[in-house]
């Protein structure tokens, strides 16, 4: 789809609908305290998400992802259940990436969603997702991101982020593949996993989000304000299902 068509959008061009908070004055590095992402390990298997991650509605059109709080290996984690669904997990920070350049989380994926390819805008799916929203000025935009907002608004009343940065498990794209979204310049997608070799494992995972965002959107980062999870095979109609474990903002040592 260009991004001056109309249609009923995808989960990732949907991924721009995190809900955002006012930005903070910065202050001096050494006062700044770690930013609190409440950690799926001290929730509960069977029980509520730890306090600050909430529901994250797509679309009203789109079958919803089920997540649950489990124990799997002694080792409380959500278990996301994709079924032709999309759908997420929110948690509201306030981060300076300036300050907190590293992003840390672990995730497990079963097995890939076949015909998954997220360079093509119809089957843009993945089994696990890692997506950042980042605050900055909207008048930067160039005509067809402001009309894709427009769109986005009208679709679902939400307004878009003025960036988003997500991280992927691709079934072909190398790892470090830097992708565009097929629906607006302001979502960018990069491979932290591909390919079937680390199937079935856990995998511990650190990416430099201040390095990552320049080289994606060509610009400093603005403040992140939310951070969320996502399994979607809403495109495809697959059947996958996945592990999240706990995710953390550190500065780099």
């Amino acid at each position: 789809m260009s991004r001056s068509k109309i249609r009923t959008l995808p989960a990732l061009a949907l991924a721009a609908l995190l809900g955002g908070c006012a930005a903070m004055g910065e202050r001096a590095p050494d006062l700044v305290a770690l930013p609190a992402v409440a950690e799926f390990s001290k929730g509960k298997a069977d029980g509520d998400f730890p306090s600050g991650w909430r529901p994250w509605t797509i679309s009203r059109l789109k079958k919803p992802t089920e997540y649950s709080m489990v124990s799997l290996r002694g080792r409380n984690v959500v278990r996301a259940h994709a079924q032709g669904s999309a759908s997420g997990l929110v948690h509201d920070v306030d981060v300076d990436p300036k300050i907190f350049q590293k992003l840390r989380w672990r995730w497990m994926v079963e097995a890939l969603i076949p015909g998954a390819d997220n360079t093509q805008a119809q089957s843009e799916d993945s089994p696990v997702r890692i997506v950042i929203a980042f605050s900055g000025d909207k008048n930067k935009w160039d005509f067809s991101d402001k009309l894709f907002a427009t769109q986005m608004r009208m679709f679902a009343g939400f307004e878009m982020p003025y960036a988003t940065l997500s991280y992927i498990w691709e079934n072909k794209a190398g790892k470090g593949t830097l992708i565009e979204s097929r629906h607006t310049g302001r979502s960018k997608m990069i491979v932290a996993e591909s390919g079937r070799e680390r199937l079935g494992q856990w995998w511990d995972e650190s990416r430099n989000i201040y390095e990552d965002y320049k080289r994606a959107f060509g610009e400093e980062p603005g403040r992140i304000y939310a951070v969320a999870i996502m399994t979607d095979t809403d495109n495809t109609g697959a059947t996958t299902q996945a592990y999240y474990g706990d995710i953390a903002f550190e500065r780099i040592r």
